[in-house]
């Protein structure tokens, strides 16, 4: 590297150095490759290509058009897709406004949205109140029991036919176990909801064929790229070209919610970067990468609690690993526990448990995950080290 502007320079520099020096247990990072970044960095950034394939704005279009078809084809393959089925939009910027562009296409403004809390291991995008979504639509909570902390779906369904969501969103962003897309189908068959799976966390494990795919049962599907996909900073939404409101497909309504409703002209080589990854994705090493995610996770779980730590739920069936630090004032506040794993160079990050009594600022537990350290390389035995050193550096020893 040898760049002009030297301030920037040294800061990528102090940031590249910081990233070789820590073990990462952030379940929403990862390391990209170097073709992603080259990709991310190419001379598509600088042509503006507003509108959609083969209907842009503006002239110069023949390379931008086969690019972003080549992403869409892509992603239906990975996922193993039909085009006649299945629609795909790759300019959501990121996964939050790519949830808003489906709430903006088929919620009415002010009508109920289902999703998980942000106690219960929901987004803030799934209508919570400090979110657009939960500013514009009622959060209709999906409730867990707090003895298993997994999903109540009887509840779920007694709630849903009750006060009838006109979308139903499930997917997490702190949820350790599977989700039951099928009984999730039912319910929003039962109250006549659309169904929204956000997968941003699990999309990778589902490539992998480690986790269930939800696209049997969904009508709407939304992924980031940058976690377990292992890509840049982006998202894809995936709408079945079947499901209609009115004369108009929801893939019809929901394209023009990205653009133009919230979005001008794509990034197009973030879309490069992401029809990189999507052909990374499709190969036998990363599937061997995700069952390696998951053996690392289960790992790194039962260690902790074999050294007394509770891990919510009793474990993981993702890449998500959620553990009670606090224990009922036994323990370690989960700022507290952040910062003092940050200083002994594990990166993780403080966050709420279900039926949470302190702030989301100062909860009571931290949230872990292995897809980083496993793109680095890292095997059960490297995991078994780690939770060792957590516990180590929480109980102060």
């Amino acid at each position: 590297m040898n760049m002009q502007d030297k301030q920037i320079e040294k800061l990528i520099k102090n940031e590249e150095k910081r990233q070789k020096s820590i073990i990462n247990l952030i379940p929403s990072e990862n390391y990209v490759s170097k073709d992603v970044l080259t990709a991310l960095g190419s001379i598509f950034d600088n042509k503006y290509a507003e509108g959609y394939p083969y209907a842009r704005y503006y002239g110069g279009q023949r390379y931008t058009d086969e690019l972003e078809t080549l992403c869409q084809d892509r992603a239906r393959k990975l996922f193993k897709l039909k085009k006649d089925f299945w629609h795909v939009n790759v300019q959501p910027l990121s996964g939050s406004p790519a949830n808003l562009a489906v709430y903006l296409a088929l919620v009415p403004k002010g009508a109920k949205v289902m999703g998980l809390p942000l106690s219960s291991g929901g987004h803030l995008t799934h209508a919570q109140k400090v979110s657009i979504t939960g500013k514009v639509w009622e959060q209709l909570p999906i409730v867990l029991d707090l003895k298993t902390e997994l999903i109540d779906y009887k509840k779920m369904k007694e709630d849903a036919v009750r006060e009838k969501p006109v979308l139903i969103i499930v997917g997490f962003t702190a949820y350790p176990r599977i989700i039951d897309f099928k009984k999730c189908r039912e319910i929003a068959d039962a109250c006549g909801a659309y169904l929204m799976v956000d997968m941003s966390h699990f999309a990778g494990l589902v490539a992998g064929g480690v986790y269930p795919t939800p696209f049997q049962y969904a009508d709407v599907v939304m992924t980031t790229t940058h976690k377990t996909l292992r890509g840049p900073r982006s998202a894809i939404l995936f709408s079945r070209k079947d499901k209609k409101i009115g004369d108009k497909s929801i893939s019809t309504l929901i394209d023009k919610a990205i653009f133009p409703g919230l979005q001008g002209g794509p990034h197009m080589s973030q879309i490069a970067a992401v029809a990189v990854m999507l052909k990374e994705d499709d190969s036998p090493a990363f599937k061997k990468y995700t069952k390696q995610v998951l053996k690392n996770g289960k790992v790194l779980a039962s260690e902790l609690m074999r050294l007394g730590w509770r891990i919510v739920s009793g474990g993981t069936d993702s890449n998500v690993i959620l553990v009670d630090t606090w224990m009922n004032g036994k323990g370690i506040v989960g700022k507290e526990a952040e910062a003092k794993l940050e200083k002994a160079g594990i990166i993780c990050n403080k966050n709420t448990i279900p039926g949470e009594t302190r702030s989301p600022f100062d909860p009571s537990g931290i949230r872990l995950g292995a897809p980083a350290e496993t793109t680095r390389g890292k095997k059960e035995k490297d995991f078994i080290l780690i939770a060792r050193k957590i516990d180590k550096v929480l109980k102060g020893k």
